[in-house]
This record gives structure tokens, C-alpha cells and sequence, in this order.
């Protein structure tokens, strides 16, 4: 990948996947669509791994979700690492005996003899008018699941060196990636790159408040800065990356700092991942904090499918400033 100009997400993780192949031999990939004479993946991030590695290291496969899970289960407990494409993520509710009874917990109860080394890939997100069956964030099923590992990236390079990470880790990790933020440029990231599982960024320092965010919603809360400068707030956001495990030290650290938290995520409001750091900052913090921990999340409805509708269902930067700015000023 030249590093001279942009790249998109689609093209980081590609890169990712082609990499992490070339360097072991272990590495698989295998789902719907995922094979070159498919189409290499509904939006190409599987685009050449068949032709470049063969059919028997990127398998296209019939279309059962507990298949893909079951064969990559299967497969890892014979010394391969296999990258199982959901190929959209309201549709591991299909794999969910086998992701949460299987995957997750087959460490556990052979006490600690097998590991189950699975990066679980799957797309969501609103604003494509796909409807209420194919955008969901559901990451709180997952990252609820002991013996997860749940990841957002936001960024190319983030793409890239979560899914690295992913495939290195000995357990099952989950990579969500958001549908409408998969045209994003950015940074051609460096080969062998890896981002640490559970280590957020900082995309913006600030003393007045700090958001938390992450996969596009973080993205939204950067665009939402000139905003809130303008209005006089300085904000601090904190991209978790990674959402179980999460950076609770530097969230808390930031926090401590600013004394208003406001945790941002496309995700419905209600049980969402937003109520456990919003518990944790405020058993934590409670003698520092100069307002109440607010989150910002979907409404407690399906994805619409109506553009407008959908458009106020999702987190907006302008929203978001609303939010921030009237933590600050009351």
C-alpha cells in the first residue's frame, strides 16, 4: 500500500487482512461472499485474498451464519486463525449459540487448555436506508459475554491495526465495522501495524468536557468541536477503539480532569454500553464531577428506514455540541 496518498477503510482493512495472511500461513478467512468469484465481499474488503492465497485459505461460503461460526470454531481448535465474516451484524443473532456457548467460553471450561483464537468481522450502521433488520449496533450483547473481545475502529489506521491486534489475540474478538463510515480516507497505515486491544485515543485535548466515543460516533464528536469552540467550550473526546475491554483509565483520567462526561454511541440508549462507563465514572469519580454523566444515544426503536427519520434517529455532530454545551453551561 503506498503510504504517498489516502486510503479509504475498505482499502486498511483489506491491507489488513492481506498482510496478516502472507505473514501466517494459519490465517483464514472464510463467509458469504468473501471469494474472488464472488465478488471478493459485498464491499471488496475481501477483494483478491482468493486469487493471491487460494480458495482453500479464503473460502466463500453457503449463506449460515452458524456454519461460518461453527467451521471457524472448528478450525481454530486445530491450530488455525481463522477471520469469519457476519457479513452484517443484526445477522450473528443467527450464530449467537455458537459465538456466546461455543466461542466465548470453550477456554473457560476446559480450564485453560484450548484457546479459540476467532476474529468474528461483521458491518452495521444507520443512514443508508438499509432498515431496521440490517443496521443495528448491537455491541452489548458481546461485550456483556465473558470471554469476548469487542472493537471499533474509526480511522484507516485503526482499521488496519485493530484487526491485526484481532487476529493475534488468542480469544474470540469481535471487529463492528460501520457500513456508511467505509468510504472514510485517511493515512495509508504501515504494514504490521497493530493497535492495542483495550488502549483508546485521544483525538482532541480539552479542560470543559469529555466525550466518549467510538466507530463513527467518534468521528462525529471530532466534527463536532468547531461548534463547541465557538461557543466558548473546550472539549476533550476520547475514541475508545475498543469497547470490551475498555480504556477506563484514560477515561477516568480525562474525566478527573474535566469533571462533565458525556459517552456518545449509535447504539440504543437504554442497556446500552453508555450505562456501564456512566456507572463506572460515577462510582469512581462521584466527589469530582461537575454534572451528571450524561449518555447520547438511538432511540429506544428499530433502525427507520425513512432518510429523515433515520437521520434523527443516528448521533449527529450538531447534536452532539448541543449536548456538551448545555452540560457546561446548564
Amino acid at each position: 500500500m503506498s503510504q504517498d496518498k489516502p486510503v479509504t477503510i475498505v482499502n486498511a482493512l483489506n491491507a489488513a487482512l492481506t498482510d496478516a495472511m502472507a505473514d501466517d500461513d494459519t490465517v483464514l478467512v472464510i463467509g458469504e461472499d468473501v471469494g474472488d468469484p464472488e465478488g471478493g465481499g459485498v464491499v471488496g474488503v475481501t477483494a483478491g485474498l482468493s486469487t493471491r492465497f487460494g480458495d482453500h485459505r479464503c473460502r466463500s461460503t453457503p449463506i449460515s451464519e452458524q456454519a461460518i461460526m461453527g467451521a471457524a470454531i472448528g478450525a481454530s481448535l486445530i491450530g488455525f486463525k481463522p477471520v469469519a465474516e457476519i457479513m452484517l451484524m443484526n445477522f450473528t443473532a443467527v450464530a449467537m449459540d455458537m459465538i456466546v456457548n461455543h466461542a466465548a467460553k470453550l477456554r473457560y471450561m476446559s480450564g485453560g487448555q484450548t484457546s479459540v483464537p476467532i476474529v468474528i468481522r461483521c458491518m452495521t450502521g444507520a443512514g443508508l436506508s438499509t432498515g431496521g433488520q440490517h443496521s443495528d449496533f448491537v455491541e452489548a450483547w458481546f461485550a456483556h459475554t465473558a470471554g469476548m473481545k469487542v472493537v471499533a475502529p474509526s480511522t484507516t489506521e485503526d482499521a488496519y491495526g485493530l484487526i491485526r491486534s484481532a487476529i493475534d489475540d488468542p480469544d474470540p474478538v469481535l471487529v463492528i465495522e460501520n457500513t456508511p463510515n467505509y468510504g472514510a480516507k485517511g493515512p495509508a497505515p504501515v504494514a504490521g501495524h497493530r493497535v492495542p486491544i483495550g488502549k483508546a485515543a485521544i483525538r482532541s485535548e480539552g479542560s470543559d468536557v469529555t466525550i466518549v466515543a467510538y466507530s463513527r460516533t467518534a468521528m462525529e464528536a471530532v466534527a463536532a468541536l468547531p461548534a463547541m469552540t465557538e461557543a466558548g467550550i473546550s472539549a476533550e473526546v476520547i475514541d475508545l477503539r475498543s469497547i470490551q475491554p475498555w480504556d477506563e483509565e484514560a477515561v477516568l483520567a480525562s474525566v478527573a480532569k474535566t469533571g462533565r462526561c458525556l459517552v456518545v454511541h449509535e447504539a440504543v440508549t437504554p442497556f446500552g454500553p453508555g450505562a456501564e462507563i456512566a456507572a463506572v465514572v460515577q462510582e469512581r469519580l462521584f466527589g469530582k464531577l461537575k454534572a451528571p454523566v450524561m449518555r447520547f444515544g438511538a432511540p429506544f426503536n428499530p433502525v427507520p428506514f425513512s432518510k429523515s427519520l433515520e437521520d434523527a434517529h443516528i448521533p449527529k455532530a450538531a447534536r452532539i455540541a448541543e449536548r456538551a454545551i448545555a452540560m457546561v453551561k446548564g
